[in-house]
């Protein structure tokens, strides 16, 4: 199936309280070398036809993100690309 991707981030202005979360934990884990965690939303839509990049920042701009605080982008999706998941 086609699938687009729409990554959906609060823009670099705007508070990221869950990002300063993880953050604020990394050293605790050890993680002493990064200076800013942001957190986003990855959203796939799947069409039944080719995918519609047009369509998808459509729904994206009136349905997915907030434009007054978040920016978005899209892409269709690698699909010879595997993803690399959580053992």
């Amino acid at each position: 199936m086609p699938r687009v991707v729409v990554d959906v981030m609060l823009k670099p202005e705007i508070l990221d309280p869950q990002g300063q979360a993880v953050a604020n934990a990394l050293p605790r884990l050890g993680v002493t070398d990064v200076s800013s965690v942001r957190i986003g939303r990855r959203i796939e839509i799947e069409f039944t036809g080719q995918p519609d990049l047009d369509r998808a920042r459509e729904i994206a701009d009136k349905l997915l993100a907030n434009p007054v605080i978040e920016d978005f982008s899209v892409r269709v999706a690698d699909a010879g690309h595997a993803e690399e998941s959580n053992p």
